[in-house]
């Protein structure tokens, strides 16, 4: 037996049982030995150290089954503090949370346009230290920090590969943060985060298999299969935007034509929109803009539709069965229980996904199709927040994973 596998197999049992708690909880000792079938004296050796850390407590009497009423375990969520950061295009935004994935503090800070590696990562240094100053201030320890970002991510190393809408390349956020803060830092793709945060607190939670989509000012999607989010072999999967729905498309920021995302990215739709108006096509858009369609975006196109302009319905309607083409191909692949989708495009309501249910049903298997679900996320614009700090929570409760 290799050297240290006792103490990692001691390591295993004790997040198993931490978790069975946190799922299960309040729980008692004999039935976590019953549904993790180890021995009672291991249960009762490591629910003493989890007591010892702080991180469960006794809580009230179990029902008694003929004996003496069992002691009750609960996990003690507000002795410590998790931080989560999200890093998009214009600014970062960051919550400080309990153990069961309760907001208590948030901030935010805006980002410059132009920005170098540098300047990045003073900007998340900064808005870190204040996060851990508002965990401070309550005398809360916090156990670690996650951070979401757009673009792509090696979670391994905890490095920004590539970020496209930051200009951005290898950026050791892990390695740096670590260094500043001395906390475990963990990093994922936004979208991906946005998945764990369904899989552990939104619509997700009781599936085994899901897949979660953003479609906004750029598409992507998180895969949870078997109850694990599926990364790729180069951290690379998700990322259902640059899949080709019409090679004859319009050319995409990533260098291909047809991508979904340079169809149905609300940057994608406001060109769309500004192309048929200088077409000749009439809109209330026109007015909104006093004629300078350069000054045209997505929240123009949100307000005409809530209007009851016919352009931006259209506008809407195609981004609905664009997203559909893209979600068929994606359901023929994983055959996934639900897809939930999420971003700013969620905001057209049925306009966009009345279509975008029509076309995968048109496109979709029928053998894949039946059994799914598409729904609109309900822990909305908070999505990729929550799963940047669901990564810490992931390492304490289910480090294997």
């Amino acid at each position: 037996m290799q050297t240290g596998s006792f103490q990692w197999m001691k390591s295993l049992n004790k997040s198993t049982i931490l978790n069975m708690v946190r799922v299960h909880g309040p729980i008692s000792r004999a039935e976590i030995a019953k549904l993790t079938k180890l021995t009672p004296p291991t249960v009762t050796n490591i629910v003493n150290e989890l007591l010892q850390d702080g991180l469960i407590v006794e809580s009230n009497l179990g029902e008694s089954t003929g004996g003496r009423k069992p002691i009750m375990l609960r996990i003690n969520a507000s002795r410590f503090y998790v931080i989560g950061v999200y890093a998009r295009l214009e600014r970062l935004d960051a919550a400080v949370a309990h153990l069961d994935g309760r907001m208590v503090h948030q901030c935010a800070q805006e980002l410059p346009l132009q920005m170098d590696q540098s300047a990045f990562m003073e900007a998340l240094k900064a808005i870190v230290k204040e996060a851990l100053a508002m965990a401070g201030a309550d005398g809360q320890p916090v156990l670690g920090i996650g951070v979401g970002v757009r673009g792509l991510v090696n979670p391994r190393l905890g490095e920004l590969v590539f970020a496209p809408h930051f200009n951005l390349k290898h950026v050791p956020i892990k390695t740096m943060l670590e260094e500043t803060c001395q906390l475990p830092v963990e990093v994922e793709n936004d979208v991906r985060a946005m998945a764990l945060a369904e899989s552990w607190f939104g619509q997700g939670k009781e599936l085994d298999n899901f897949v979660t989509v953003y479609a906004g000012a750029g598409i992507g999607s998180g895969i949870i299969l078997k109850n694990e989010l599926y990364q790729g072999v180069s951290y690379g999967a998700g990322e259902i935007g640059h899949t080709t729905i019409d090679i004859a498309g319009p050319l995409c920021r990533c260098g291909n034509k047809g991508c979904l995302e340079a169809h149905a990215s609300t940057p994608a739709l406001v060109k769309r929109a500004r192309n048929m108006m200088e077409g000749g096509r009439k809109s209330v858009l026109h007015e909104m803009v006093q004629g300078k369609l350069s000054q045209l975006t997505e929240e123009h196109l949100f307000v005409a539709l809530k209007q009851g302009d016919e352009l931006a319905r259209e506008i809407f309607v195609y981004a609905g069965e664009c997203l559909g083409i893209g979600l068929a191909n994606l359901i023929n692949i994983f055959n996934p229980l639900r897809i939930i989708v999420n971003g700013s495009l969620t905001r057209a309501g049925a306009c966009l996904m009345e279509p975008l249910a029509h076309t995968v049903k048109k496109h979709a298997l029928s053998s894949s199709a039946n059994n799914l679900s598409i729904t609109v996320s309900d822990l909305g614009n908070r999505a990729a927040l929550i799963g940047a700090y669901t990564q810490v929570l992931r390492k304490i409760f289910a480090p294997s994973a």
